[in-house]
This record gives C-alpha cells, structure tokens and sequence, in this order.
C-alpha cells in the first residue's frame, strides 16, 4: 500500500502526479470506505487486456486484496479514517457484507483464505502491543519495516477462534495458502536474513525455501502447488552487501532492485524471471500456470509509477496491462482466470488513497 511501511509497499509517489485516469467524470460516491457496493469506472482505453473495471473500496489504504477459493468473497488491509493502523476485512466479492476479521488492535498485513473459505490467515503485531509499532525513519532514505512484532495468526470469518501459529523471534509475515491446501508459504527473518519458509496449516513442520544473502519474499504457489513465485534481491556489489546488513540489523529494508523468481516449492530449480535492475513485486501465477502477473515501475525513468505486467514463466512474452497515471500492484487471477483483482491509486477520494479494483481479464 502507497505511503504506508508495509513489506510489499513500492515507493510513494511524488505529490505532483495525478490519482485519478484521465477518464475520470465523478468522485467516488459518499459513505463507508467499503461494503456499499461495486462501481463502475473508466479505464484507459490502452489496458486492452481489461473490461469493465469496478471499483470496490473508496477511501483510505486498501490493499493487498485476494480472493477466496470460490471467489465469492475477497479478503484485505485497510487503513483511513478511524482505523489508523491496517486492519484486516472481508467483504462479498461484489464489494457488499464487509467485516472486520481481525483483533481491531496493532497492526496487520498479508491475509489470505484460509482452506474451504472457512477463516483468514494474516500478520499482526497485536500479540506484542495493543498499539502499532512506529513507522519507519527516513532518514537513511525509503525503506521497508521489517516489524519483529509480526507473527501469524488464522481467524473465522467473524473474527473468532483466533488462533497463533508463529511465536519465533524476529519478522515473520507475507503468508499465503498453497492451492491444494496442506502447505503455507510466509518471509521470515528466524534464520538469520530474509528468507522463504513453508509450513503445515498448524504452524509445524517449518522448511526454509531459500538461502542466498538477501531479500526472499512476497511468495505464491502455482495453480498445482508444486512452484513457488516470489521477489528477490541478492546484493553483490560489497557496498550493496554492507548497506542491506547494516539495515537489516535495524528490521529494514531498502526496496529498489527487486526481480521475479521462481523456484520448486522445496526451494530447487530455481529461475529468475526478469532482469531489469527494477523494483518489481507482487507476482502471481496465471492459473494455466504459464504466465505470472506482476507490479513493476520498469517503463518510469524515475523509478515512481507503478503498472501491472504479464509475462512467460520463462521471462519472454513481456506485456504491459494497466496505464494509469500512479500506482497498480498487487494483482491476483479468479481462479477460473476471468477476472483481474489488484489496487490502485485511481479513481481515489483523495491524494494517498489506495482502492481496490476487479476487471474481467481479456486473453
């Protein structure tokens, strides 16, 4: 989410660019940040890939939106006017019956159905402190929290059965659920440096994926949970090495050089998929399994807009889908493949905002 300190945050956009398509006719309608209902919105007639885009939340930071298994209903974190740290909900997938899932305290990130549809996974810090941990300090330049609060959690759908399934020391987040549902993929810093793990649904049996020096993170399973896609930066330069182990040390990051990758679920055969020395992030597998949609600001000299992109498993094939002025992440594929759900900075209330969008996806 734009502006906020969260792990799968790009850097914010300057204040001189635009919020909104250059389509825009009518502000966002009045009332709740979400639940009232799906709208209608222009799109850039460019995003040929893209139909009939809606519009679903309409204030404040939404992010980080993922669908159920039926795609029914969606789950995500926002944050605005009365909520000032994220929270996590869910809502009907025509952006009706919103809920607060989780503990309303600390802070949260990175929720996904769990199996069945029948409750959420999520990270929070609520475990450590009803109040959110601080933001970042600036003053060594833009950086990513590494919050060492964060732990993992599964909650129903209402709220309840919370359950804790992570309590090691250091960052442990960026959870998702295998599509087969017997494995959890999650970042954590348990060994040392920021790393891919996967787990039991329970919390047991805990294998680490990934071990080259650096950033490992942001993962996701293929439609037949045998591959894993995921974004990582592995310094080499020894300045680059010093500064990314000096801030990590402090729980920080330093976002800027970020490539797709994708590996075995136990961490062989790995293959980078992009090598354009930008910040690339938020990959997902298509579900024909072929093709991985990503957030990139590879066609931005300064390095500030972010747009949605697709491309072969094996890096060929490179296509841009979304042209708006600012931000686009996040993407996730319905399961059957016919619509596109991701957030973006367009058609906002106000500068900062962040909403969440669907379109029927054009092969």
């Amino acid at each position: 989410m734009p502006g906020a300190d969260l792990v799968r945050d790009p850097p914010p956009a300057p204040a001189t660019e635009s919020h909104s398509r250059p389509a825009e006719e009518t502000p966002p309608p009045p009332g709740p940040f979400a639940g009232t209902g799906a709208r209608t919105v222009p799109s850039d007639p460019r995003e040929l890939h893209l139909r009939n885009l809606r519009q679903l939340t309409f204030e404040g930071e939404n992010a980080e939106a993922y669908w159920s298994s039926d795609a029914s209903m969606l789950v995500f974190q926002h944050r605005g006017a009365g909520v000032p740290a994220d929270q996590i909900y869910v809502m009907k997938a025509d952006g009706t019956d919103l809920r607060l899932v989780s503990t309303g305290r600390g802070k949260t990130t990175c929720s996904f159905f769990l199996p069945g549809d029948r409750g959420v996974l999520f990270a929070s810090t609520h475990a450590a402190s009803p109040d959110p941990p601080p933001p970042p300090d600036m003053a060594r330049g833009y950086v990513w929290c590494l919050h060492p609060e964060y732990d993992l959690f599964t909650a129903s759908l209402d709220g309840k059965d919370l359950r804790r399934l992570t309590d090691s020391p250091g960052y442990d987040a960026e959870a998702v659920v295998s599509p087969d549902g017997m494995r959890v993929v999650f970042t954590s810093t348990r060994g040392g440096d920021l790393d891919v793990y996967t787990m039991d649904l329970d919390g047991t049996d805990v294998r680490r994926v990934t071990d080259e020096l650096g950033y490992d993170g942001g993962a996701f399973f293929s439609p037949d949970s045998k591959r894993l896609v995921y974004r990582a930066y592995h310094p080499a330069d020894p300045k680059e090495v010093e500064d990314y182990r000096a801030l990590l040390a402090e729980d920080r990051i330093r976002p800027m050089a970020l490539q797709i990758m994708t590996c075995d679920a136990d961490g062989s055969n790995r293959v980078q998929v992009t090598a354009n020395g930008k910040a690339n992030f938020g990959p997902f597998f298509h579900p024909d399994g072929k093709r991985i949609v990503f957030s990139s600001n590879m066609d931005d000299p300064k390095g500030r807009e972010f747009e949605l992109y697709v491309v072969n498993v094996d890096g060929t094939g490179l296509e841009r889908v979304t042209y708006s002025p600012e931000f686009d992440g996040f993407p996730m594929f319905s399961p059957d493949g016919k619509t596109l759900l991701f957030c973006s900075n367009s058609h906002g209330a106000a500068r900062g905002n962040t909403n969440v969008f669907l379109a029927d996806w054009v092969d």
